[in-house]
């Protein structure tokens, strides 16, 4: 389905989405020509790639033991880098992208795999070496390709590139933050206050723009889940669809999902099962081999559990009866291969349920896209397990592994999502008046405002957003704010508190304070604010009553924030503030 128009600016412009995978990347992007249709393409030639892989890269880099980067990508998958890499000691970062996960997810078991950054690189720094790459790799792209000249028509878009980055579902503006920083040092933008040229995506909301150009259709009053199942996490999003005239928008109906269930943790479990297998034999050394092996052809592969599964890691003198290898060849039976995609069809199956009794349509079907996609096992999983509740299962007939980048790219030309859904109650701590006659002001007792001397009871909890609440874009939360200061105020700082407690009516954050986090602080200049100054009562000093209201837009991929106030002939006015994310 396409119901794109043709392009109206007046010059040809560029849109780039770079997929950075936990295992592998790819790269999409549109030329916009003008009064022409935009159309989606993908880089398909990468250095040092194989002709039949060309549509991603793995997601991997080797450095030099000084931090310097000597191969990326395909490039490390060559038998001479590979030969060099061990000769000069290199260091391998792979799956760098968990790096960058929340902080809630961190001290999590699945995660005990993940190879550590190398010395002295912070994740920023790691992304930027790949962001890096990736730009000099559609760069090169661009130049060959794009008729009439693709190298004037870089130079001519170059500084003004529009590119789209995706993440997974779980991740918000704190991870968006440090991919923004990381943007800023590969060189992607040269400011990294140059939000209009940087824009960002979940993975599920980019793979619903991938399945609706590849012919998903959803009757009305219906829902269907976009599951994309990927390297590191399996993300949920789950949308009803409206129509008015010839336009079909699309509407979230209950909150995104991310699983860290992806296909890295049954290579793990792989893992696991050859180490205690081989522990003790001569084999031992050939664990990361055997690993490999099954992660890049048998885990694909794999179809029936009652089928044993081979894998070939060496030669044939390597034979061992007792251990089940023969000729260079381990055998793992297909109930064990099985026990391997347990843990991650589990979490998929019981978070499509989650998301369907949730949602606010009826949940008819599930589409299933990304790398992880492939997997005919996965497949056949989720179809026996969903067929018997009246779901059905689709894969779509195109290269499943490119939804996030092609989906991005159509992000930014379609714009089909037009609703959203709050995943938190988000708000701010405030002081309220003290009721002498209110129980709950009585337990906490009250503070004298230095400025006016009025009674004050601290940590009320003053909600701007309610959780699982469908949110327009441009739909605006406010917060008042009336402060009572000794001098006039000049700037503001607020931070927005997102609860994650159980409590349907969260009134304290003295009360479930764990539950509390900063999700982010709002920072403004406030110096043109109106102000009133007031005597205060007893000694008669001066003070300055300010009022102002923080304007939050939720409904955007990305949070946006503004502040407002009245001026001196009633008429409301605005100005920009900034979001600020406190680094981990």
């Amino acid at each position: 389905m396409s119901r794109r128009k043709p392009f109206s600016g007046s010059q040809r412009e560029l849109v780039v989405a770079l997929d950075i995978g936990t295992t592998f990347s790819g790269i999409s992007f549109s030329v916009l020509n003008p009064g022409l249709v935009p159309e989606i393409k993908g880089v398909t030639r990468f250095p040092g790639q194989n002709p039949s892989d060309s549509s991603k890269i793995p997601s991997i880099i080797y450095y030099d033991a000084r931090g310097v980067v000597r191969a990326i990508g395909a490039e490390t998958q060559l038998p001479a880098t590979i030969d060099q890499a061990e000769t000069e000691q290199w260091i391998k970062v792979e799956w760098f992208k968990m790096h960058l996960r929340p902080k809630s997810y961190v001290s999590d078991p699945a995660f005990k795999k993940i190879p550590p950054l190398p010395p002295k690189k912070s994740v920023i720094e790691v992304f930027a070496d790949f962001l890096r790459y990736l730009l000099s790799c559609v760069k090169s792209f661009i130049e060959e390709t794009v008729l009439p000249d693709g190298v004037s028509f870089w130079a001519s878009v170059q500084n003004r590139i529009i590119f789209v980055l995706s993440h997974p579902n779980g991740w918000e503006g704190l991870q968006q933050s440090y991919m923004r920083q990381a943007a800023v040092l590969a060189g992607l933008v040269s400011d990294i206050n140059d939000q209009d040229r940087i824009h960002f995506v979940t993975e599920g909301e980019a793979s619903l723009h991938f399945c609706v150009n590849n012919g998903l259709k959803i009757g009305e009053n219906k829902g269907v889940i976009i599951l994309d199942a990927g390297g590191g996490t399996i993300d949920l999003s789950a949308y009803s669809s409206s129509k008015s005239g010839k336009v079909i928008t699309f509407q979230e109906i209950t909150r995104p999902q991310c699983h860290f269930a992806g296909s890295i943790f049954v290579t793990g479990l792989a893992e696991d099962y050859v180490q205690d297998k081989l522990k003790g034999t001569r084999f031992y050394g050939d664990v990361a081999a055997i690993t490999d092996s099954f992660d890049c052809t048998s885990k694909l592969q794999f179809r029936n559990s009652k089928e044993a599964c081979f894998i070939k890691f060496g030669g044939r003198n390597d034979t061992d009866l007792a251990l089940d290898i023969r000729s260079g060849q381990m055998k793992i039976s297909g109930s064990d291969v099985a026990r391997f995609f347990e843990p991650s069809v589990r979490a998929a199956l019981k978070a499509i349920l989650k998301q369907r009794s949730d949602a606010q349509a009826t949940i008819t079907s599930v589409f299933l896209v990304g790398g992880f996609a492939a997997s005919p096992w996965l497949l056949s999983k989720l179809k026996d397990g969903l067929q018997l509740l009246g779901l059905e299962v689709y894969r779509p007939d195109t290269h499943v592994n490119k939804a996030v980048s092609d989906g991005a790219v159509s992000f930014y030309l379609d714009h089909f999502v037009t609703k959203r859904v709050s995943r938190w109650p988000y708000g701010v701590s405030c002081f309220v008046g003290y009721d002498k006659d209110n129980p709950e002001h009585q337990r906490r007792g009250y503070i004298v405002s230095k400025a006016s001397g009025c009674l004050k009871v601290d940590n009320s909890y003053s909600v701007i957003l309610e959780k699982d609440v469908q949110i327009e874009e441009e739909q605006e939360f406010r917060s008042l704010y009336f402060g009572e200061t000794i001098a006039p105020l000049r700037k503001i700082s607020a931070d927005i508190l997102r609860y994650e407690g159980a409590n349907k009516n969260p009134e304290w954050i003295d009360v479930d304070t764990e539950m509390y986090t900063t999700a982010c602080t709002v920072t403004a200049d406030v110096s043109r604010v109106s102000y009133t100054t007031h005597r205060k009562p007893g000694n008669g000093s001066t003070y300055y009553k300010t009022s102002y209201a923080i304007i939050l837009l939720f409904g955007l991929t990305e949070l946006k924030a503004q502040i407002a106030w009245k001026g001196k002939d009633g008429v409301e006015q605005r100005g920009p503030a900034q979001v600020v994310y406190e680094q981990d």
